[in-house]
């Protein structure tokens, strides 16, 4: 498992952990993919089935953990992918950027 990936789990497992109902992908470009569920956050295969899936750069993906990137403005430019319910999207982004 690469380092990028740990420091996601690390830091999501705590946001996470009792706060989502289903399960969501976070597809980290070049680096692999991470599912948060009601038991934190772990490596997963990049297949794994899911709620809910968002692809974007780990860039991306930091500017949102901190903040900087508003999820909604991500996704309507493109920079943020969705796969399945945006409703679904909606509440898991609202928990990484509380």
């Amino acid at each position: 498992m690469s380092a990028v990936l740990d420091d996601f789990i690390a830091f999501l497992t705590p946001r996470v952990a009792g706060q989502l109902q289903g399960s969501a992908k976070l597809l980290i470009t070049g680096e692999g993919a991470v599912m948060l569920d009601s038991d934190g956050a772990r490596a997963t295969a990049d297949d794994a089935p899911a709620d809910v899936t968002l692809a974007a750069s780990e860039q991306v993906f930091r500017a949102i953990l901190s903040g900087d990137q508003n999820p909604a403005t991500a996704y309507m430019t493109g920079k943020l992918k969705v796969d399945g319910s945006l409703q679904r999207a909606l509440k898991v982004s609202a928990i990484l950027t509380a």
